[in-house]
């Protein structure tokens, strides 16, 4: 294969290269993690994924917040893009500890997430989300929907290990033990077929040698 030829085949590598940071990634409607740690920072996470990417949408996201001693929610946070103050927290219990941890740089927020800073024992409790978002169509047409998601918190004094942390740290350990167990009679299949190959080679080259030496 000339120069030539190899710079053709690597061309549409290069140029799939090239439009690869204009791609969107996509959105995975994940659940937020339940366990905070005392004098830690917490994410708090809330995602709401748009059935119809194609349709533009304005979004606006606001979380309210009952404490496991309370019956009633209270409003906590509230985020608007298009505001000069995006984030406003309204809640004076979490004043200067909420920051914004969502989607960035657009009015179509898909991710809705905050983040807590120095949580303390007083923040365990019931967060609600509600995504507020309105669906843009051609004509004019606009469609509301709302999605509210609830997360339940609990804090902890240290961080404990929960039941599938531990399940997944053995499986990988299992696996790793499993892959080099496969290794290793693979090593052996191919070493006897090897010298089972050239034992016959042996014989071979033995059988003609004699086959010479006959009258």
């Amino acid at each position: 294969m000339s120069a030539a030829q190899e710079l053709l085949l690597l061309l549409p590598l290069v140029l799939l290269a090239l439009q690869a940071p204009l791609c969107r990634g996509a959105c995975v409607d994940v659940e937020s993690d339940t366990e905070a740690v005392a004098n830690s920072g917490f994410k708090l996470g809330c995602i709401s994924c748009k059935m119809r990417a194609e349709v533009p949408a304005e979004t606006t996201v606001d979380w309210f917040f009952r404490a496991t001693n309370e019956a009633e929610f209270s409003q906590l946070y509230s985020y608007n893009y298009d505001d000069q103050v995006k984030g406003v927290v309204n809640d004076p219990r979490f004043e200067d500890r909420l920051r914004w941890n969502g989607s960035n740089n657009t009015n179509d927020l898909q991710d809705g997430s905050i983040y807590i800073l120095n949580v303390t024992l007083s923040d365990a409790g019931t967060y609600r989300c509600i995504f507020n978002r309105v669906l843009k169509y051609s004509n004019d047409y606009e469609f509301h929907t709302n999605i509210t998601k609830n997360v339940t918190i609990i804090v902890v004094p240290q961080l404990t290990r929960g039941l599938a942390s531990i399940l997944s740290e053995v499986m990988m350990y299992v696996s790793i033990i499993g892959l080099q167990l496969w290794l290793v009679v693979e090593m052996i299949y191919c070493y006897r077929k090897i010298a089972a190959a050239g034992e016959e080679a042996l014989r071979e080259s033995a059988s003609r040698k004699n086959s010479r030496r006959l009258p």
